[in-house]
């Protein structure tokens, strides 16, 4: 699945550490999901699309198989 969390992030000016501490996960999470290799919980992508103001599927890219 991909992401666009490090695009979002940039464009508000928020840091990895900063973004794990919200959501109460390691800076190494935020990196991985932004890299691709970790698929968040469906409870971690929907607190990560609430605080930027955002739907799942507009921070999430699901691609069928």
């Amino acid at each position: 699945m991909k992401n666009r969390i490090e695009e979002i992030r940039n464009s508000y000016g928020i840091r990895q550490e900063e973004l794990a501490k919200l959501m109460g996960v390691s800076r190494q999470t935020i990196s991985s999901l932004e890299n691709g290799r970790y698929n968040p919980s469906i409870t971690l992508a929907h607190k990560i699309a609430k605080y930027f103001k955002m739907t799942i599927e507009e921070v999430f890219i699901f691609e069928e198989e």
